[in-house]
């Protein structure tokens, strides 16, 4: 089992210190982008299984990792390369987006990537 581990960058100030306790100090903290994270094809291929394998049934997370996959990669080309839109893919791979199984299939094959299913 694969376990993704989300890591924020952040930074500290401390102003000064009194008696032990830390004073003055700010937290600032960097959302976390998965495209940062999606360097390499053995990347986008960890990332997409452990997301398959967490998803509770509904697509929703599978969707969620094509949509950074996509992000990470050129998102124009990519709708290219599916037939697509710029537009429809972003509307497609979106939060509240529905796509359908052949556009699944064909975002899938755009990323030189195959659907399979086992039992």
């Amino acid at each position: 089992m694969i376990e993704i581990i989300e890591r924020a960058t952040f930074k500290r100030r401390i102003r000064g210190l009194r008696g032990g306790l830390e004073t003055g100090m700010t937290e600032t903290f960097a959302r976390w982008d998965a495209t940062e994270h999606l360097r390499t094809e053995e990347d986008v291929r960890l990332y997409l299984e452990a997301c398959a394998e967490e998803d509770p049934g509904d697509g929703s997370l599978i969707r969620a990792a094509l949509n950074d996959i996509a992000r990470a990669r050129n998102m124009s080309r990519l709708a290219r390369d599916a037939g697509m839109t710029r537009e429809g893919l972003y509307k497609a791979l979106s939060e509240n987006g529905n796509p359908t199984f052949a556009t699944v299939t064909r975002i899938a094959r755009a990323l030189g990537m195959r659907v399979r299913i086992t039992v």
